[in-house]
Parts: C-alpha cells; structure tokens; sequence
C-alpha cells in the first residue's frame, strides 16, 4: 500500500506541469466551443471523450465550417494516429501483471504525458501512469466547462474575435517545430499547399481536402524519412 502511494504521488507530482500548461488551452477550447454553437455539456464531453488538444480545435474549426461527422472523425483519426505509436511505445515499458490496464492507459497518451513518461527510468507503474495521466486528463476536462462558463461573460464582440485563436493554436504548435526542423517546414508548406489548390479546384466535398492534404504530405514525410535513415546505414 505505501508503495502504491508512493507511485500516485510520483505521477501526480510528474503531472502538475503538464496540467499548468494545459488548464489555459482548455479554457480558450471551452470558450471557442460556445462560440461555433456547442452546448456545455457537448463541449465537456467532446474533452472527455477525445482528450487531443490540437485535433479537438481542428475539429471546432471543420464544425464551424459545415464539414460532415465522416469527415471529421477521420480528419481526427489521422492527425491521432501517432497516439498508435507512442501507446505502443510505452507498453514496453509496462510490468507485464499491468497488462491488462493498457487500453485504459492508451487513451490517456497524449504528446507531453508520452514525453513524461519515456523519460522515467526503469519499467513503468500502473498507479504512476493512471495518476499522472488522471490529473492531466482532469485539468482538460474542467478546463473546458470554466471556458464554456466564462465564454458567457465576455462581450460579444471578444467571442466573436476568438475564431482566430484557432489559427493561432495552429501557428503556435508549427512555428516552433518548423524552427527546429526542415522537413516540418517543407511538409507542412507542402500540406497547405496541396489544400491550397484543392479548395481552388474545388472538386472534393467538404472537409475532404484537408485529409487528402494529410495522406499526401504524410506520405511524402514518410518517403523523405526512409532516405535519411539510409544516410546514416
């Protein structure tokens, strides 16, 4: 028992940085959700049933766009679809007798929880894991019903004017990331490229250039990964 308190303390502690960053974005998520016509309990339970940051203010903006519930999921699947590899990654560093805990702590993977977590030294314990993603996962969720609860005291005109912290969430996350690498920077300009020109075509339905933008760009990303790794064979 003291070890296992020992753990949750462990996790909780690794946590708290985690939900200091994340408590503010929530906030504005809750907010921007009320702005495109969410009600508070979708808001909140978009955040508790997604928990991905990045792919849940994408959403908001394809929702304010009109684009289908197909689209969407899909749209979310593939920007998610690293989730798959960093679950993989740290059930190697499970005890095998937590196994069967794993599809619970899946779904509490998210960038900086994977990050927190690969950096601990030694296997991993099922109450370090389960308190530091459940402190994470808490300040999202409660973060997005004080937003939402907040969106209905602020002037009209500042809801309004929120539709643009969506891109600059966007901007945000790449700009850094586009600074550290070259390749980010070419796929990325690549993926707005090819949006670009679809939505200038206009030939795919509603919600689908985005996808394709991702599929085409990933698989370019994918091309250009494999010939660096042959550099240094």
């Amino acid at each position: 028992m003291e070890k296992s308190l020992k753990e949750i303390k462990k996790g909780m502690a690794s946590g708290l940085p985690i939900v200091i960053g994340y408590f503010p974005i929530a906030l504005a998520f809750g907010i921007l959700s009320k702005t495109v016509g969410l009600t508070l309990n979708e808001s909140v339970l978009f955040s508790l049933l997604v928990f991905a940051g990045a792919s849940q203010f994408m959403a908001l903006n394809l929702i304010n766009l009109g684009v289908g519930v197909g689209e969407i999921i899909l749209t979310t699947l593939l920007v998610n679809f690293r989730h798959f590899l960093m679950s993989a990654s740290i059930s190697r560093k499970i005890k095998k007798e937590f196994k069967r805990w794993l599809p619970l702590i899946a779904f509490g993977i998210t960038d900086e929880v994977f990050s927190v977590a690969s950096f601990k030294k030694g296997t991993l314990n099922k109450n370090f894991m389960l308190s530091l993603q459940l402190v994470t996962y808490l300040s999202w969720v409660i973060g997005t019903g004080f937003g939402f609860l907040i969106g209905n005291i602020l002037p009209t005109i500042l809801k309004n004017s929120m539709g643009i912290a969506l891109y600059a969430m966007f901007v945000a996350i790449l700009v850094p990331e586009a600074k550290k690498s070259k390749e980010i920077l070419i796929l990325s300009s690549l993926s707005g490229l090819i949006n670009l020109t679809f939505k200038f075509i206009n030939i795919l339905p509603k919600g689908w250039n985005i996808i394709i933008s991702i599929i085409l760009a990933s698989s370019v990303g994918l091309l250009l990964f494999k010939k660096g790794e042959k550099k240094y064979e």
